[in-house]
């Protein structure tokens, strides 16, 4: 009987949610020769998204948020869910936000991602509720090298950990009966940048008692070591490893619980480590004080995917707009077992290059923080400009960029100091990419002086391709040969994609194909070139 009204309540409430007769397929992430895909509605979607501030989630706050994201183009919004909100009184749930932000988001046509902030927020316990703050003896917090309690929940508890599940399952079985339906729920975040901001781990005398003791099987299989304690299996690394052992298991037990509910993708973010500003000698890494300890930061990120299988995706928050390190984060988080997914990166222009660099790398994803017109980041008409350019480039296209990035047809190019000339391969055919202007014959590029150029291009077949960009001219060759010799260009059709449909709007030749297909600073456009060789 229960298992009937249970039933009956779950197709009440998706039937009130429901704007659509018909049940889609679950969103799901998969993978294919090392190459991931978001499947969205039975077909991979790359993620446009927009994440609005910390305290916005709210019905009053939302009027400022929905303009916000359709100026940029956004087709994904993420948006806070808060324990403390939710569950007021210990048992007592209060699933109003996520109604509203799910009946909004369907509204405006716009996929939602929610980030559950529950034991963490930026390797905090601010979002926990007031009834676990207060009870510090049910509750236990984090005690530091001084002996003191800190502003963060003990992962060594059990207490901590049921009660953060509770709720999330709650969360999750709520979802099942307002969105198995429709899905307007594509992912959902566990937790925001766990760890401990103040204390390299648990030194209360229940977390040292653990610590004390022979180090579990399962990590010792995991890293291939041999028995004994924490401090003799991992010397000077043993705290954060400790954390981050027991971290990672809440988190997954969490996730688990979750996913019993409401099978839909999972993914934690990560607080990451960034290069100290220090003489060599001083450019440690210092967890716990320059990044909350035990997350999933570089080092600890194939400890956590061992430990973590209910996670589907760790995925980076990237607050470096430095070429390099961008990079290099974007390389140690794409794995073949990790799709590449960037939930929160700046919102200021100079992070704009990096959504091309992005799905050039595979990703699923790219989602600037800060989007809405709260007063926070923007008021009136305010917002990123070229982050906005970018969306609003990419939007129309972005369901073929997900299927080109998952096929291993897309390639970009992004300037880099000393690199306004690259060239992407694509076997029988080469692109000269060249960034800046002007450009003049017999001479090199210029380059940008905010090195702004970027460049995506997708092979469509043999001898088709599909260019777009920014400060950057194009020019097709074949191996061994400079454009135009023994090749020529058969068509050059600029127009944009509607419902998977390409609609030509106007051929290019003459000054904008001559040397190379021309797009400016500001040029919003796509163009489907045709060669040939005689």
């Amino acid at each position: 009987m229960k298992y009937l009204c249970r039933v009956f309540v779950t197709g009440l409430a998706a039937a009130v949610f429901s704007s659509s007769a018909y049940a889609v397929d679950p969103p799901r992430v998969v993978e294919k020769e090392g190459r991931h895909a978001l499947l969205v509605d039975g077909t991979p979607f790359l993620v446009l998204g927009a994440q609005i501030n910390n305290s916005s989630s709210w019905k009053a706050s939302m009027p400022q948020v929905w303009p916000a994201l359709h100026a940029m183009h956004a087709n994904t919004v993420e948006a806070p869910v808060y324990w403390e909100q939710m569950e007021p009184e210990r048992g007592t749930f209060d699933f109003s936000t996520i109604d509203m932000l799910v009946k909004q988001s369907r509204e405006q046509h716009i996929r939602l991602v929610l980030l559950w902030f529950g034991t963490w927020k930026n390797g905090n316990m601010h979002y926990v509720p007031q009834w676990v703050k207060t009870d510090t003896r049910s509750y236990p917090r984090v005690i530091n090298s001084l002996g003191e309690p800190i502003d963060v929940l003990s992962t060594n508890s059990r207490n901590n950990l049921e009660a953060d599940k509770r709720a999330f399952t709650a969360m999750m079985r709520h979802l099942a009966e307002i969105d198995a339906v429709e899905h307007t729920v594509i992912l959902v975040q566990v937790e925001n940048e766990s760890g401990i901001v103040g204390s390299v781990r648990d030194l209360s005398p229940e977390a040292n008692r653990q610590f004390a003791e022979r180090v579990p099987d399962d990590l010792l299989r995991i890293t291939k070591k041999q028995p004994g304690t924490w401090q003799q299996v991992f010397g000077g690394k043993a705290d954060e490893i400790f954390q981050a052992y027991y971290q990672a298991h809440y988190v997954n037990e969490i996730a688990e619980a979750g996913k019993r509910e409401f099978n839909i993708p999972l993914y934690c973010n990560v607080w990451l480590s960034y290069p100290v500003a220090e003489l060599p000698e001083r450019q440690a890494p210092n967890p716990g004080i320059g990044y909350p300890s035990g997350g999933p930061v570089q080092e600890m990120l194939p400890l956590w995917k061992a430990l973590t299988p209910a996670i589907d995706v760790i995925g980076p928050d990237i607050y470096s707009d430095d070429r390099g390190f961008y990079e290099s984060i974007l390389n140690v988080y794409r794995r073949s077992d990790n799709a590449l997914w960037i939930p929160e990166t700046g919102r200021e222009d100079s992070y704009a290059p990096f959504l091309f660099m992005a799905p050039g790398k595979g990703a699923i994803g790219f989602s600037p923080f800060g989007i809405d017109r709260t007063g926070w980041s923007y008021t009136g008409e305010d917002g990123p400009k070229s982050h906005t350019e970018n969306f609003g480039l990419l939007s129309p296209m972005s369901r073929e960029i997900a299927q080109w990035s998952y096929d291993g047809k897309l390639k970009t190019a992004v300037e880099s100091t000393g690199k306004a000339e690259q060239e992407l391969d694509f076997g029988e055919w080469k692109a000269a990419v060249r960034f800046g202007f002007p450009q003049r014959d017999g001479r090199h590029a210029p380059g940008t002086k905010d090195l702004m150029g970027r460049a995506l291009i997708a092979q469509l077949g043999r001898d088709e391709f599909l260019v777009a960009g920014f400060d950057v001219s194009v020019a097709f060759h074949q191996p061994g040969r400079l454009p135009g010799i023994r090749m020529q260009i058969l068509s050059a059709e600029e127009g944009t994609y509607e419902n998977g449909t390409w609609k030509p709007l106007r051929l290019w030749n003459g000054d904008q194909t001559d040397r190379g297909l021309i797009f400016g600073q500001h040029t919003v456009t796509a163009v489907r070139i045709r060669l040939g060789t005689f």
